[in-house]
């Protein structure tokens, strides 16, 4: 599967690892993701998103029916 977060679509950046001696060499910067289960109240069923950090904070403000409902007006199928 992709690194993307499905909530705030973030993808692994492109970036320098700089040695000691000033080398440069190109690395990837990868998000926080993490697998998190969410009990969707309002459907009664349980939902797994694969999100970083972020956006759980993101859930945790805005509620998690109005995310998912945000996705699913996106295309995603959840």
């Amino acid at each position: 599967m992709a690194r993307i977060c499905q909530v705030t679509g973030k993808t692994p950046l492109k970036g320098n690892k700089v040695s000691f001696s000033n080398k440069k060499s190109i690395r990837r910067f990868m998000p926080n993701l993490q697998k998190k289960r969410f009990f969707l109240v309002e459907e009664d069923k349980w939902i797994v998103l694969k999100l970083t950090t972020d956006a759980m904070r993101t859930i945790n403000k805005q509620g998690l029916f109005n995310v998912v409902k945000r996705l699913r007006a996106e295309g995603q199928k959840i």
